[in-house]
């Protein structure tokens, strides 16, 4: 962004002037800008540090789409109509469950992912992220983001699969499989150590790759943290429908890749996709265990006929 061409749009103005005047004056002199680019420029010319406004913005909008994604979902628990799409429908968890779960998960939110999210805007904006207006092509945005899927889809398939390893389960990962039938507000329902792990796949690949190609803006950075929580918390959600993802895109993982994981406890390592699993042989469910079955046999009938 031209921060000095913006300030000077605002350079006579008291320093005790509201948010409200800043976008005024924004707006009356970048017309070029669209009005979200505008409310933009306005919140950091507004706030005079960087670090700050970003670390509000932040979290705010991480609280905001985290507990609201998950509103639905306990809504939809609560109607019985619902129970036919569920998957454990035999399994739904309790108000009192529901709210011991968001009450930890806030609790993790301002005591372990806090400090991480005040301390992105300076990390990343050292290895070239931009923070300025004009926000990027919608086709750049897209394009990131999608990479930002693959590589982190990566990163958790092995070391979510790491985290079953026997001692690395009990210390760290056994908390988050506390529901074997998951539901929404569970997605981050986890050890403050899987929460750094886990989640620097989603924070540090889009550093990582800034950091290769000096491209990235915090806007494309924003959009897909909120595109993960969706798929997070949608995955928790316990809930298949036939309009869910999946069954549009088959390597889609969707609610009832990651379900399966909690009920069994094992398999289904990946986060956003199917084929890790596929390609590894790493599926859960009975599809899956007579898939290897009819394997076994197939090779102890071929060594028999040798």
């Amino acid at each position: 962004m031209a921060y000095a061409v913006l300030n000077s749009t605002i350079a006579g103005l008291s320093s005790t002037a509201s948010i409200t005047t800043v976008f005024e004056e924004v707006s009356k002199y970048n017309v070029q800008l669209n009005v979200f680019e505008r409310l933009w420029a306005s919140w950091y010319l507004w706030m005079q540090n960087d670090t700050i406004a970003t670390g509000i913005m932040s979290f705010v909008m991480h609280e905001i789409v985290y507990f609201g994604r998950s509103i639905p979902w306990m809504i939809i628990d609560a109607i019985p109509y619902f129970n036919k799409y569920k998957l454990q429908n035999t399994k739904v968890p309790t108000w009192k469950e529901q709210w011991e779960c968001a009450a930890l998960v806030l609790l993790s939110h301002c005591t372990v992912e806090l400090p991480q999210i005040w301390l992105f805007h300076p990390i990343a904006t050292y290895f070239g992220m931009d923070y300025g207006v004009p926000f990027p092509a919608a086709w750049k945005i897209a394009m990131q983001i999608t990479i930002f899927f693959i590589i982190e889809d990566a990163w958790h398939y092995w070391f979510h699969r790491a985290l079953h390893y026997g001692p690395l389960y009990k210390t760290i990962h056994k908390l988050h499989h506390t529901y074997s039938a998951p539901f929404g507000l569970a997605a981050e329902y986890a050890s403050p150590i899987e929460v750094m792990l886990l989640g620097f796949g989603i924070v540090g690949s889009p550093i990582v790759w800034v950091s290769l190609t000096g491209e990235l803006h915090l806007v494309t950075m924003y959009l897909w943290i909120v595109l993960r929580l969706f798929q997070a918390i949608d995955a928790h959600s316990g809930y298949d429908f036939p309009w869910s993802l999946r069954h549009i895109l088959p390597f889609w993982a969707g609610a009832d890749h990651h379900d399966l994981h909690h009920e069994r406890f094992i398999g289904n390592y990946a986060s956003s996709f199917r084929w890790w699993d596929y390609c590894l042989d790493t599926e859960a469910g009975e599809a899956a265990s007579k898939k290897r079955r009819d394997k076994k046999l197939a090779e102890i009938r071929a060594k028999k006929a040798q």
